[in-house]
Protein backbone atom coordinates (compact mmCIF):
# COMPACT_ATOMS: atom_id res chain seq x y z
CA UNK A 1 0.00 0.00 0.00
CA UNK A 2 1.26 3.47 -0.90
CA UNK A 3 1.18 6.33 1.53
CA UNK A 4 1.86 10.01 1.54
CA UNK A 5 0.52 13.27 0.30
CA UNK A 6 1.95 16.33 -1.43
CA UNK A 7 0.79 19.76 -2.54
CA UNK A 8 1.86 20.33 -6.12
CA UNK A 9 2.14 23.82 -7.66
CA UNK A 10 2.34 24.43 -11.42
CA UNK A 11 3.06 27.91 -12.85
CA UNK A 12 2.90 29.16 -16.45
CA UNK A 13 6.24 30.60 -17.65
CA UNK A 14 5.43 30.87 -21.35
CA UNK A 15 6.40 34.29 -22.71
CA UNK A 16 3.41 36.01 -24.28
CA UNK A 17 0.90 33.71 -22.60
CA UNK A 18 -2.31 35.24 -21.24
CA UNK A 19 -1.71 33.19 -18.10
CA UNK A 20 1.99 34.02 -17.62
CA UNK A 21 2.90 33.72 -13.91
CA UNK A 22 -0.54 32.29 -13.04
CA UNK A 23 -0.51 29.10 -11.02
CA UNK A 24 -2.65 26.24 -9.82
CA UNK A 25 -2.14 23.82 -6.97
CA UNK A 26 -3.36 20.26 -6.57
CA UNK A 27 -3.18 17.89 -3.64
CA UNK A 28 -1.87 14.50 -4.72
CA UNK A 29 -2.20 11.58 -2.35
CA UNK A 30 -2.23 7.84 -2.18
CA UNK A 31 -5.88 8.14 -1.21
CA UNK A 32 -7.12 10.36 -4.07
CA UNK A 33 -4.76 8.71 -6.61
CA UNK A 34 -4.55 11.90 -8.71
CA UNK A 35 -1.77 12.60 -11.19
CA UNK A 36 -0.87 15.76 -13.06
CA UNK A 37 0.79 16.52 -16.36
CA UNK A 38 3.07 19.57 -16.45
CA UNK A 39 3.49 20.74 -20.05
CA UNK A 40 6.59 22.32 -21.54
CA UNK A 41 6.87 25.96 -20.54
CA UNK A 42 5.50 25.45 -17.04
CA UNK A 43 7.37 25.21 -13.75
CA UNK A 44 6.58 22.67 -11.08
CA UNK A 45 7.29 22.28 -7.39
CA UNK A 46 5.79 20.58 -4.37
CA UNK A 47 5.74 20.28 -0.62
CA UNK A 48 5.10 16.99 1.10
CA UNK A 49 2.26 17.10 3.61
CA UNK A 50 2.95 13.79 5.35
CA UNK A 51 6.12 12.18 6.62
CA UNK A 52 7.56 9.41 4.45
CA UNK A 53 5.75 10.57 1.32
CA UNK A 54 7.02 9.19 -1.96
CA UNK A 55 6.90 11.26 -5.15
CA UNK A 56 7.44 9.75 -8.58
CA UNK A 57 7.75 11.85 -11.71
CA UNK A 58 8.86 11.52 -15.31
CA UNK A 59 10.46 14.11 -17.58
CA UNK A 60 10.37 14.50 -21.34
CA UNK A 61 14.17 14.80 -21.59
CA UNK A 62 17.11 13.00 -20.05
CA UNK A 63 18.40 14.59 -16.85
CA UNK A 64 21.59 16.55 -17.44
CA UNK A 65 23.31 18.07 -14.39
CA UNK A 66 23.68 21.82 -14.67
CA UNK A 67 20.65 22.33 -16.93
CA UNK A 68 17.95 22.49 -14.30
CA UNK A 69 16.57 25.91 -13.44
CA UNK A 70 14.19 27.26 -10.90
CA UNK A 71 13.14 30.15 -8.74
CA UNK A 72 12.40 30.59 -5.05
CA UNK A 73 9.25 28.93 -3.77
CA UNK A 74 8.31 32.12 -1.89
CA UNK A 75 9.00 34.57 -4.72
CA UNK A 76 6.58 37.53 -4.44
CA UNK A 77 6.20 37.57 -8.26
CA UNK A 78 3.73 34.68 -7.90
CA UNK A 79 2.12 34.90 -4.46
CA UNK A 80 1.96 31.15 -3.94
CA UNK A 81 -0.20 29.94 -1.09
CA UNK A 82 1.57 26.91 0.29
CA UNK A 83 -0.35 24.21 2.11
CA UNK A 84 1.43 23.76 5.39
CA UNK A 85 4.54 25.35 6.82
CA UNK A 86 7.74 25.02 4.79
CA UNK A 87 10.31 23.57 7.20
CA UNK A 88 12.87 21.81 5.00
CA UNK A 89 14.30 23.17 1.74
CA UNK A 90 17.06 21.46 -0.22
CA UNK A 91 20.41 23.19 -0.51
CA UNK A 92 19.79 23.72 -4.22
CA UNK A 93 16.36 25.19 -3.45
CA UNK A 94 17.83 27.69 -0.99
CA UNK A 95 20.21 28.99 -3.69
CA UNK A 96 17.57 29.63 -6.36
CA UNK A 97 17.15 33.21 -7.64
CA UNK A 98 13.99 35.26 -7.68
CA UNK A 99 11.96 34.95 -10.88
CA UNK A 100 12.84 38.48 -11.97
CA UNK A 101 16.46 37.40 -12.45
CA UNK A 102 15.64 34.10 -14.16
CA UNK A 103 15.93 34.12 -17.94
CA UNK A 104 12.97 32.17 -19.38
Amino acid sequence: MYNGCDYDVIVDLRQGSDTLKKWIAVELSAENRRMIYVPKGFAHGFITLQDNSEVFYLMSEFYTPGYSRGFRWNDPAFGFKMAGKVTVISEAGRKLPRFYFLKV
